[in-house]
């Protein structure tokens, strides 16, 4: 996780920024430490994307089991980088039947209205059916598919991209 070595890059953001404002400077990570966030967008940090398996603290904490931080921190994290300009993009690992079943989605969509992301990149989550679904315990329901989830997103929040790869700065908008 790079926010455990938040001090480290900084010094490296600081440096490449004093030689030029060229390029895009990114950062993939989990979120855990609003703090570290809030120090790398203070330096130049100019993208960040998060990752989630859902937008439900029950089910990301199953599934990440995060030791020393909580939901709650990946989401001040968002907010933190939304409030310093940053390029927020969510990157959420998907798993039909879960993450487009109707109680995910509507979490998903109070996310996305709580921390505005600029993008979303759908990521498969290259795991065993059976133990992805033991190990968070959903037993729910067929989802609505990942291309009717894909427009109830964009019909609600049209403003927000889906994508795969982090944009350069000069395509952020």
């Amino acid at each position: 996780e790079p926010l455990l070595q938040a001090d480290l890059i900084a010094e490296a953001i600081k440096r490449l920024r004093s030689q030029t404002d060229k390029g895009t400077i990114h950062l993939n990570t989990n979120g855990s430490i609003p703090s570290s966030v809030g120090k790398l967008c203070d330096v130049g940090l100019d993208s960040i994307r998060i990752s989630l398996n859902s937008a439900r603290p029950i089910f990301y904490h199953r599934y990440y089991k995060p030791k020393g931080y909580s939901f709650d921190d990946v989401i001040e994290s968002m907010k933190i980088a939304k409030s310093h300009g940053l390029f927020l993009s969510i990157n959420l690992l998907v798993y039909p039947g879960f993450t487009d079943g109707g109680d995910e989605l509507w979490a998903l969509m109070d996310l996305i209205d709580e921390v505005r992301p600029d993008m979303i990149q759908l990521r498969n989550l290259n795991i065993d059916p059976e133990l992805y679904l033991r190990s968070i315990s959903y037993r729910g329901g067929p989802g609505i598919g990942i291309t009717r989830f894909m427009k109830a997103i964009n019909d609600e929040f049209p403003e927000v991209k889906f994508g795969y790869f982090n944009r350069p700065k000069e395509m952020f908008h």
